[in-house]
């Protein structure tokens, strides 16, 4: 099997060093294919004002000077078309892509670009208690559960245009209850934090920010398991769809 490693967070980020070992227990045909730079927050961004450039680190280990999705593109579209990956593993990200997160994430976002392509795709992320931990996050959970809570997808068929979405609780390995299969949550938009500050030459600058996570008053959430200190997996569907209201709207536009 050949597996293909991308994040966010840039190609020398702990979590993808933590990926490569778990993909490593399954694989010796390993691809990693990230960008140059930490990209957090860029969701399924596509550079196309600029070049993009391929540096070569070492056997089968590549970084781009682009996005999540950038790489993925040149991965499967350059550096992999003669060697197509069957699998694609996105992450693990330094932080939570819980809920509505997934539409800001570059995480899911490379996942949902080698879905596009056809090859199954999964994100991988690791939940953070206290903000502003800097480098100092624990991946342990993520690391000692990484082959468990991936053995069962290894051989699975997915259904068309859809990906799996997994997120590691904030707790050392063994303080992690199991695997909760789960559907998307949605946050209190209020959590969002617009910090204001004054640069050296007397101009205002914003940095976004968010507070404690909020969960779904609903239950059988991503959410509400990585609350309880369960790991959460949710698939995902790249239809966004309101299939609902079809035919509320065909009658619509009909009078």
């Amino acid at each position: 099997m050949r597996i293909l490693l991308t994040n966010d967070d840039g190609v020398y980020a702990p979590g993808l060093k933590i990926l490569e070992k778990i993909a490593r227990q399954f694989s010796d045909d390993i691809w990693i294919v990230a960008p140059a730079e930490e990209n957090s927050g860029a969701g399924h961004s596509l550079t196309l004002t600029r070049p993009v450039r391929i540096r070569k680190h070492g056997p089968q280990h590549f970084s781009v000077t682009g996005t999540p999705t950038d790489a993925v593109m040149l991965a499967l579209g350059e550096i992999m078309r003669d060697t197509p990956p069957d699998l694609l593993l996105s992450g693990v990200n330094r932080g939570a892509n819980l809920g509505d997160d997934v539409t800001y994430s570059g995480t899911v976002s490379a996942a949902m670009e080698g879905t596009l392509a056809g090859v199954r795709s999964v994100a991988l992320s690791q939940v953070y208690a206290k903000a502003g931990s800097g480098d100092n996050v624990s991946f342990d959970a993520a690391e000692k559960w990484g082959k468990r809570v991936l053995e069962p997808l290894i051989g699975m068929d997915f259904a068309p245009r859809s990906l799996i979405n997994i997120n590691f609780p904030p707790l050392a390995a063994d303080n992690v209850l199991g695997i909760h299969v789960v559907r998307q949550g949605f946050h209190d938009y209020s959590r969002a934090a617009i910090v204001k500050g004054t640069d050296p030459r007397g101009y205002d600058y914003y940095w976004f920010g968010l507070h404690a996570i909020e969960h779904s008053p609903e239950h059988d959430t991503d959410l509400e398991s990585i609350g309880d200190g369960f790991i959460s997996v949710t698939p995902i569907e790249l239809d966004l769809t309101h299939h609902q209201s079809l035919e509320r709207l065909r009658s619509a536009y009909s009078t």
